[in-house]
């Protein structure tokens, strides 16, 4: 039987668009057809918002891309002021990037693996697979130990968690779990130093969710830290009022897409009059015909009064594909030349606590 070591011995290598120059080959897709012109017209609408220093550029995350070999792409657009906050699912922010900055890493799976034939087999070595992607369950539970840790740490009280991600990136800086320190780069830690807010609205869904329940079970009668999943919504409308020129970059759907569109109707409830989302790209492979969120259109959400209609493209492409070519566009391009970073993080850290009764 093959054993654990052999099946976790080939990892995952993050993809690093400053590498390779993609302008002249997305360039060339403009006078093609389908999905090609597709992802030439979100590369250049991704270009243009950059290009706009007034707007405020927000990255969604879903599906599980930091395993699938996409994390150094998000550190890059941190990094270089491409993108002014994150709305994620809690994977991709925590059982996958800070599982990365603890030293730990995803492998990849030979195809007799990815189609679930040897599933009770990868159970019974303590293997988690996603598709054609391992993950060591044991050092996934070290990740969900050492959430909670952080949040024993923690003064007890409700947090956004935009709030608990900065103290998981001030947790890495002071364990010295970055890339100066010897360590790897993390998303988490690279919006921890640019003030990148990060947004993750199903945040116990996640190796979080474990260590946050752990730390409420062990303290039955005693203050908490808790998440305050109002407050997330409260604080990226927040930034929405303030900056009111706003573009999404979505990779996938989900929650993270809904949560992010919503912000322009909440920003309405609250009495502003914020604009639509100016510029809008959707990558999916998702079908709009069961009305589920993750397919639906841009064009849909126009309608809801969240994307406006002029410069918004749906990228029907697995995200694997299609990220590089979008972002690694504008990146050659040096769109982001003029930018720099809002520090939105900074601003909501800024705003007193409401005061309860």
């Amino acid at each position: 039987m093959t054993t654990k070591k052999e099946l976790l011995s080939r990892p995952i290598v993050h993809l690093d668009i400053k590498q390779h120059n993609v302008v002249s080959l997305v360039d060339a897709m403009a006078d093609m057809a389908f999905s090609s012109r597709d992802v030439h017209r979100a590369s250049s609408i991704y270009d243009m918002m950059l290009r706009d220093t007034e707007c405020g550029v927000i990255l969604c995350i879903a599906g599980s891309m930091v395993s699938a070999g996409m994390k150094q792409i998000f550190i890059d657009l941190i990094r270089n002021n491409m993108v002014d906050a994150i709305v994620s699912t809690g994977a991709n922010i925590v059982d996958q990037d800070f599982f990365e900055a603890l030293g730990f890493k995803h492998y990849i799976a030979e195809d007799q693996y990815k189609y679930g034939n040897e599933d009770a087999t990868l159970r019974e070595l303590a293997i988690d697979r996603i598709y054609d992607t391992f993950i060591d369950e044991d050092e996934l539970r070290i990740c969900d130990d050492t959430i909670e840790q952080i949040t024993n740490s923690l003064e007890t009280r409700p947090y956004s968690s935009r709030e608990f991600l900065r103290e998981m990136g001030a947790w890495l800086e002071k364990k010295g779990h970055t890339l100066a320190a010897g360590g790897v780069d993390s998303i988490v830690h690279a919006a921890y130093e640019k003030n990148v807010p990060i947004f993750i609205p199903a945040f116990s869904d996640c190796s979080a969710g474990f260590g946050l329940v752990a730390h409420q079970h062990a303290r039955q009668g005693q203050p908490v830290v808790s998440i305050d999943s109002a407050k997330d919504f409260y604080e990226l409308t927040k930034l929405k009022i303030e900056n009111p020129s706003t573009g999404l970059l979505m990779v996938c759907g989900g929650v993270p897409k809904n949560f992010a569109q919503d912000i322009v109707v909440a920003a309405e409830i609250l009495g502003s009059d914020a604009p639509m989302h100016k510029y809008a790209i959707q990558i999916t492979v998702a079908d709009s015909r069961d009305g589920a969120l993750s397919g639906s259109t841009l064009k849909e959400a126009s309608s809801w009064g969240k994307v406006d209609l002029t410069y918004e493209q749906m990228v029907y492409s697995e995200a694997t594909l299609a990220l590089p070519l979008i972002t690694g566009y504008a990146y050659h391009k040096q769109a982001h030349a003029a930018r720099t970073g809002k520090n939105w993080a900074a601003i909501l850290d800024k705003v007193a606590e409401p005061v309860t009764a």
